[in-house]
């Protein structure tokens, strides 16, 4: 579809029409009385000047960004506590996993194989609070780590909450 109509021709010409005359505080011929001894652009000698609204608004973006930089901390620190969450569960279940195919395999001492094994792995932060219970019925060895969640700045806001990894391993015939 084609149309040949001028720049100043329809909806969107006589729009960006008004929006010229509005924002045109003098006509460029420093009197204000309409004669237009300017350049064409609204620009004349005297106080007469075209103001453009974005011109108004100079600024604006930096004041808005420095009032969103708080919630923006806020949600990073947030999503960065989730990953945290994630990630103690993931170390929870491993060192549990760990725990128990240690200790099915222990000849001699598998209590300690399997604590020896399940905080083997573990990060300083996550191992500091970490409890490991080990044992099991006649065929299954098991494993039970409780991890506590690591806070990122500890002073802000202290989760008390713990994650449990269990996990089981058939037991080995020591023959």
């Amino acid at each position: 579809m084609t149309t040949t109509r001028t720049a100043r021709s329809g909806i969107r010409g006589r729009i960006a029409a008004l929006r010229d005359r509005r924002y045109v505080t003098g006509n460029g011929d420093g009197t204000g009385n309409g004669n237009g001894a300017g350049d064409g652009n609204g620009n004349g000698a005297g106080t007469g000047h075209r103001t453009r609204r974005r011109d108004w608004d100079r600024g604006q973006t930096a004041i808005e960004f420095l009032g969103m930089t708080p919630f923006i901390i806020l949600i990073m620190l947030v999503l960065w506590e989730c990953a945290l969450i994630g990630y103690t569960f993931s170390l929870a279940g491993n060192a549990a996993d760990v725990g128990a195919r240690k200790g099915s395999g222990a000849e001699y001492g598998a209590r300690a194989a399997c604590r020896e094994g399940a905080m083997k792995d573990l990060p300083d932060a996550w191992a500091d609070e970490a409890s490991v219970r080990c044992g099991g019925g006649s065929g299954l060895y098991e494993a039970t780590v409780k991890l506590k969640v690591p806070v990122l700045v500890p002073g802000l806001f202290d989760l008390d909450t713990e994650i449990t990894g269990k996990a089981g391993s058939p037991r080995e015939d020591q023959r």
